[in-house]
């Protein structure tokens, strides 16, 4: 193996990082700005509010990622009404439409992550707040949301790195991200190993970076129901 050419190359694997790094936070932040409020409607909503939602949701679990981004990136531009719109200069754009695949994707899974953990809330702190006077948006606020954001760390720490993972199909648009990164390199010196092994590399950093933090912040929002460790059996 000759990994000289990685050394030689490694601008562009920064440029890649930067690139994969920036799309899976902005994807991870828009799209749960946008769950939270659809699955308290999707528990908390009529039929008629819940029923769009529910739509939403089954078609992007239900179809594949890299299905959703040709639709929108290849797809819309076929119709002369999007060419002709104020949007175009939009989706014209292949970072564009990457971001949205990925922000609309992952919101649709960290619906169903909050919605489940809403639900899964006691029966016996909701009835505690209301005790205690609270309004309906009150409690929702200072009560479930907080209980339902403990419980739903876990599954929607799996939900960053497979977000994570799903922005090497950026690539697939022109993008240059880590695994478009790769790509050149291996395109380029003929290298396949060597390229997508460091590329392999800085996916593994990246998750591992998320799991640190995750684990920190399970720590720090869990750490009152963890079992206190036996110290002294005096």
């Amino acid at each position: 193996m000759d990994f000289s050419i990685i050394q030689e190359s490694w601008p562009i694997y920064l440029d890649g990082l930067i690139t994969t790094v920036w799309l899976t936070v902005a994807a991870l932040v828009i799209g749960l700005l946008l769950a939270v409020p659809l699955a308290v409607i999707r528990v908390h909503g009529g039929a008629l509010a819940q029923a769009p939602i529910r739509a939403f949701v089954y078609f992007f679990r239900g179809t594949p990622l890299l299905i959703q981004m040709f639709l929108i990136y290849y797809g819309l531009g076929q119709f002369e009404w999007m060419q002709q719109s104020v949007l175009w200069s939009l989706f014209s754009e292949a970072w564009f439409c990457a971001l949205l695949a990925f922000t609309l994707n992952t919101c649709a899974y960290t619906v169903e992550i909050i919605r489940g953990a809403i639900v899964a809330t006691s029966h016996g702190e909701i009835e505690a707040a209301r005790a205690c006077g609270m309004s309906r948006m009150l409690m929702l606020r200072r009560i479930i949301l907080p209980s339902a954001f403990r419980r739903a760390l876990p599954a929607y720490s799996n939900e960053i790195i497979f977000m994570l993972h799903g922005t090497a199909l950026a690539s697939t648009v022109t993008i240059v991200d880590i695994t478009g990164a790769a790509r050149i390199i291996q395109s380029r010196y003929y290298s396949p190993w060597e390229a997508f092994l460091t590329a392999a590399l800085l996916y593994m950093c990246l998750t591992f970076t998320i799991v640190f933090f995750v684990r920190r912040l399970e720590k720090h929002w869990q750490g009152h129901l963890l079992p206190e460790r036996v110290t002294d059996f005096e």
